[in-house]
């Protein structure tokens, strides 16, 4: 939080009293005087300025309205999470379509989808029908998504994610 009243450490400040109005550069007895006699807290609002930015303010409510102001904006935020949809090489048509609909309706929530292509024994030698299969995805979500990244080989497994179009 921002430094108040004999926290601040500066000699001189740039003054800002409770209405707005800027008091000038003045010593920083003479602004806690000022907020004194406001019955007020002295508030360094710019402690990183040259000089040091003060306002006469009730430190309390300026915390509220912050802490207010915070809250809103992670309301406002979309936490995207991340859907993972597992296949094989050889996967059936229907099979296929079910995943691409799981997908799209993911996608259409806002989450990034993941496809993991998962091969086993002799499949690994057919490397080439796994990028047939990656880019059977891409083309069947160009209208829903974007590519996120490269496809990834992570040991017996191809990945490939998806992030919705905005």
């Amino acid at each position: 939080m921002a430094p108040i009243n004999e926290h601040i450490k500066a000699e001189k400040v740039r003054l800002i009293d409770q209405e707005g109005k800027q008091l000038g550069i003045v010593s920083i007895k003479e602004a806690l005087e000022k907020a004194r006699e406001a019955e007020l807290d002295l508030v360094a609002i710019a402690p990183a300025a040259d000089p040091v930015v003060c306002k006469i303010m009730d430190y309390g409510k300026f915390k509220y309205d912050k802490q207010k102001k915070e809250e809103k904006s992670k309301k406002k935020q979309k936490i995207m999470k991340v859907k993972e949809l597992k296949m094989r090489l050889n996967i059936a048509e229907n099979d296929y379509k079910v995943k691409l609909n799981n997908a799209i309706e993911f996608l259409k929530d806002g989450d990034k989808v993941k496809f993991s292509i998962f091969f086993k024994g002799r499949e690994i030698e057919k490397k080439n029908l796994f990028f047939v299969l990656s880019n059977r995805l891409k083309i069947d979500l160009q209208d829903y998504a974007v590519l996120e990244g490269k496809e990834l080989f992570e040991g017996r497994r191809l990945s490939v994610s998806f992030i919705p179009k905005k």
